[in-house]
């Protein structure tokens, strides 16, 4: 049997899979991918971008793209097979078509190569594995699913503030907040907030089924799930939730490469910044709240807390990650509530964070070409 090109000293390789797209030469960041290239040159990894057109499990090569620096542009060139594959495919429809799950599915069973973050997280299916495994169930906040005006009556029997939000959600689009509202005049009032970008808009009703009608007038066809409000801490006034970037490590271990704060917009009802909030600084923001110790203690409890929730959404999953975002809430009292995670974190612009970021993605690909598992 002859070597292989990487048995002959090649550099170890990583393809960053993304779609093709018929505007530009393909989908996706294409900053972040330029950034992880050039992280890849400086730490000994060969780094590429293939489309899942271009891509297959045959032969040495296959046709891939680099970036020319001196030209400044993307160059479709012959690039040698991918030891390592990360997936950076940047929209759920996209990752849907069978074209695209075919690659998955066939880089998933292949020995030749290692996937990570094979697919987007759904919002339901977390909150399932979450609230039933032990190591989790303290930071889930009472969750389910919506299917009729009763879910809603009974989930707003025991809180008196509901978040709202579509199962397949990205950038806070879509969210919804019910509150109970008593006044002297109007005992048993609902308002329904909606964000549209950075305005709000409200409707007030008489009952849940008349919110019930307004949500499903707002919700297009997507399918939602209904979770208790949290009395979140504040600054200034203004809500605001922690957003920890965990990834694996040189060992293959979990670790917060770094923990930023989002703040929530003047009126707005989330924290995401599309919708209108800022980027702070999580240790100033919990010490403005809990005095310098208490911040300082809430910040290592958070750390501790995202490490076992990604431990566990691995462990449920029963695939390979290798990073992700998670929105934490800290509320009032000091405890630590689960939100979301992302299996496709975007860039974070604290450039601490970033620098980290990227390093651990290759070196973590490098991690997984020294340990190839045995299939």
């Amino acid at each position: 049997m002859g070597l292989t090109l990487h048995e002959k000293g090649q550099q170890p390789t990583l393809a960053i899979l993304t779609v093709k797209d018929s505007k530009r030469v393909f989908r996706g960041n294409l900053d972040n991918f330029l950034d992880l290239i050039q992280t890849g040159e400086r730490l000994g990894m060969d780094v590429y971008v293939v489309t899942t057109k271009d891509f297959t499990l045959s032969g040495q090569e296959m046709y891939g793209y680099r970036y020319n620096m001196e030209a400044k542009k993307w160059s479709r060139e012959l690039v040698p097979s991918p030891q390592v594959i990360y997936n950076r495919i940047p929209y759920r429809k996209m990752e849907m078509k069978p074209e695209v799950q075919q690659t998955i599915q066939a880089c998933n069973r292949s020995s030749s190569v290692q996937l990570f973050n094979p697919s987007f997280f759904n919002k339901w299916t977390l909150f399932e594995w979450l609230s039933t495994a032990k190591e989790s169930k303290t930071f889930i906040p009472d969750t389910q699913q919506l299917k009729s005006a009763h879910d809603l009556t009974q989930l707003m029997h025991k809180h008196a503030v509901l978040y709202l939000k579509p199962v397949r959600g990205k950038a806070g689009k879509g969210i919804m907040r019910i509150e109970q509202i008593t006044s002297k005049n109007n005992p048993n009032q609902f308002r329904l907030s909606r964000q549209d970008n950075k305005q709000m808009a409200y409707s007030y009703h008489s009952s849940i089924d008349d919110v019930w009608s307004e949500w499903n007038k707002h919700r297009g066809s997507h399918d939602y799930i209904a979770q208790q409000g949290i009395a979140l801490t504040r600054y200034k006034e203004r809500a605001y939730d922690l957003r920890a970037l965990v990834q694996k490590n040189a060992k293959g271990i979990w670790s917060v490469s770094g923990i930023g704060a989002r703040l929530a917009g003047k009126a707005s009802i989330t924290t995401h910044v599309p919708r209108g909030g800022s980027i702070d600084d999580p240790r100033k923001l919990l010490t403005h709240a809990f005095g310098g110790a208490t911040a300082k203690n809430i910040l290592s409890r958070v750390r501790i807390a995202a490490v076992k929730l990604a431990k566990q959404i691995e462990k449920s999953s029963g695939n390979q990650l290798g990073e992700m975002s998670m929105d934490i809430g800290v509320d009032t009292d000091g405890h630590i509530w689960f939100f979301e995670a992302n299996s496709k974190p975007m860039k974070f612009d604290e450039p601490k964070i970033r620098q980290k970021s990227l390093e651990r993605v290759i070196r973590y690909s490098l991690y997984l070409i020294n340990h190839r598992r045995r299939r």
